[in-house]
């Protein structure tokens, strides 16, 4: 159960009044000395026997009930509730319920506003009640002290992954279980596997973190309890009850060729607060399901990272997988923690987190069968990764690979300390420097921009940003007009881990939008195996860049630009008798006639006339209004046609909102 923090308890005590309470449900009080008196509702009161004291908001009985004490109990007793119940109705908008004839009735409808929806499917019934845990999440200290005492504190992965906290306060939300819609709600609620036949939350105490398919439906949802003094026997892991559905971080899973694999959500979160975003989890060490693999066949994975623990289970676990893994064609590596530790436990107990849990990536052992041709493929410090020697010829494994395989070779700690050369600092620490990781898992430091490279194509132009071994293409940019929109191509690249080729994301979209950016931010990352933080720097930077060059372009359009035009004696002549003709006006007419322009006389010689304004000091503007379809838009660019070619595209901009169009 939560706990209201015993402030927000005083708060209640003292700011909300005893005697507006008692007055606003039609008892009579009248001074009494420094106190009130009036009759007693909780019993037959002939003689007034309620005594309420405004300076230290308290309320008493001399009578018969001899209740008493403050808000609170004032309101567990009219409305029959328990203690909690009360403090969050006066927490909310509390409305009394007491019968006309003065006496208390024990209410069955709940005043806290109700949190799930009647006569709903059971999918909609478990989002909501997920939702709802979210929310609880966010109000809840102690489960949030829980997140940070683990090391999950990242400010993104709550909202991200709808993590919630089950306190034990959803049936206030839900009508009393004698009721009809209460007792469906809780029969829906044990059928889902939420609510137990007790009446008790499934998830009583525990985090929840739900697993969403590709439809972002709830498939599966696992608890775990935030208090580890348990009575014996209570389980600190739950799920939902039958069989595991579902794989965890799918997004993510399907974009990446190399996944981590760990044993629990919470080594899987550890890796994802600390930006190594290609990450799952099994359900527990035999909980690897069918949809794991599926999902890894179907996203075309390539090579999977197992992080379960290291302890007997856990290596166990992983040879088992391992075999399994390797006979679908998936290449697989350990990565080792000291003895006795998971990732989330390592990561609390070393100084950088994303540093450290990089070197255990590094550190990875191959889980394959060795073909006894050339040495065999062995951790190399500081020189060419794992990978790279099994991608030199004499080192090359057959494919698909032999399902037998050793057990990877043990590395104590002590020997990556070693072998980089860093001092250890406590039993279990790593410096804050690293070793050199590659690219898919350590992301790069930002490095200075290099000067853009512009290429035209065509009708187009190709910009080229260099950041490290990060390419951005831009293109698109010279179709931006103005100052409030900044829509381009965006495709940035890097050699691919392993040497496999780049790895790529590409997309469109305006970088002066928050939303867009943060999905480009995160797919890209996803996509290069960096950090979130590094696309994020490398896009602020060429929003800088792209808005110098866009202002300079906007700028250069905008410069009155003067066209000496030589007209021939002829052509001098002809021209003057257009403009003296006096049926200048019909002759216009004539022209849009003969180029398509039909009818609405009066309206394209007004708009005609309008456009050409433009160089008068006072120029006209003009609202064409009409019902959709009517052809506006054909009278517009009819217009505009008419207009000369040159020198007019600042204008044409400013012409398109002066010429309102109006349905």
């Amino acid at each position: 159960m939560a706990r209201i923090p015993d402030h927000d308890l005083e708060r209640l005590k003292h700011e909300i009044s005893i005697q507006r309470l008692v007055e606003v449900q039609g008892i009579v009080l009248k001074p009494h000395g420094q106190d009130l008196i009036g009759h007693c509702p909780f019993h037959e009161d002939k003689t007034p026997s309620l005594v309420i004291s405004p300076p230290k908001n308290l309320w008493h009985c001399l009578g018969a009930c001899q209740a008493g004490g403050s808000v609170i109990d004032w309101v567990m007793k009219v409305e029959g509730i328990s203690f909690r119940h009360a403090a969050e109705l006066l927490q909310g908008d509390y409305h009394p319920s007491l019968a006309a004839n003065g006496s208390v009735k024990r209410s069955t409808v709940p005043k806290l506003p109700v949190a799930l929806a009647l006569h709903t499917e059971n999918a909609q019934v478990v989002q909501q009640v997920v939702t709802y845990y979210h929310q609880n999440l966010k109000q809840s200290p102690e489960a949030l002290a829980y997140l940070t005492q683990r090391g999950l504190t990242n400010p993104e992965m709550i909202d991200h992954f709808q993590l919630g906290f089950a306190n034990r306060t959803l049936s206030y939300r839900l009508p009393a279980k004698t009721r009809k819609e209460g007792a469906a709600l809780r029969g829906q609620l044990q059928r889902v596997g939420l609510m137990r036949i007790s009446g008790h939350e499934h998830f009583n105490g525990s985090i929840v973190i739900p697993i969403l398919d590709q439809n972002g439906e709830v498939v599966e949802i696992y608890g775990r309890k935030i208090n580890d003094h348990l009575r014996p026997g209570t389980p600190v892991h739950l799920y939902l009850p039958g069989p595991h559905k579902g794989i965890w971080n799918l997004e993510a899973v399907q974009a990446a060729k190399e996944i981590i694999l760990c044993e629990s959500l919470i080594d899987a979160l550890t890796f994802w607060c600390a930006g190594y975003r290609n990450v799952t989890a099994s359900y527990g060490v035999e909980g690897f399901t069918a949809d794991h693999l599926g999902t890894f066949k179907a996203a075309g994975t390539e090579r999977v990272l197992i992080a379960y623990d290291r302890d007997t289970a856990g290596d166990a676990a992983a040879e088992k997988l391992a075999t399994k893994l390797l006979a679908e064609g998936l290449d697989c590596y350990r990565i080792q923690f000291p003895k006795g530790m998971d990732a989330n436990e390592y990561a609390r107990h070393v100084q950088s987190a994303s540093k450290s849990l990089g070197i255990v990536i590094r550190a990875a052992q191959w889980m394959g069968k060795w073909t006894g041709k050339g040495p065999k493929p062995t951790l190399v410090v500081g020189g060419a990764s794992l990978v790279e020697e099994e991608q030199q010829e004499e080192h090359k494994v057959v494919s698909p690979p032999t399902p037998t395989h050793e057990p990877a070779t043990e590395i104590q700690v002590d020997e990556l300390f070693e072998a980089a050369a860093l001092p250890r600092t406590t039993d279990h620490e790593l410096p804050t420097s690293a070793l050199p990781l590659p690219a898919a898992v350590i992301p790069p430091e930002s490095t200075p921009l290099v000067e853009p490279e512009l290429k035209p194509l065509g009708d187009t132009e190709e910009l080229v940003f260099t950041f490290g071994d990060r390419r951005y293409r831009i293109r698109g940019l010279e179709k931006n007009l103005s100052y409030d929109v900044l829509k381009v191509n965006v495709l940035v690249s890097q050699p691919a881990f392993h040497g496999a080729g780049d790895a790529v994301h590409v997309d469109t979209l305006d970088l002066y939008q928050s939303r867009p950016r943060h999905s480009f931010i995160t797919q890209a990352a996803v996509e290069l195996g960096v950090k979130d933080d590094v696309i994020k720097a490398d896009l602020g930077k060429l929003v800088l860049q792209l808005e110098a060059m866009q202002e300079k372009r906007i700028q250069a359009l905008q410069e009155p630009k003067t066209n000496t035009v030589t007209l021939s004696d002829d052509e001098t002549t002809a021209a003057l008798e257009l403009l003296k003709s006096p049926d200048l006006l019909a002759r216009i007419g004539q022209d849009f006639t003969r180029c398509g322009l039909v009818g609405e006389e009066t309206n394209k010689l007004i708009v005609y006339l309008a456009a050409l304004s433009r160089k008068l000091d006072a120029p006209l503007a003009v609202t064409i209004q009409s019902s959709s379809a009517a052809g506006k838009s054909s009278l517009m660019d009819a217009v505009l046609a008419f207009l000369p070619d040159k020198g007019t595209l600042p204008f044409i901009g400013h012409l398109k909102t002066t010429l309102r169009l109006t349905n």
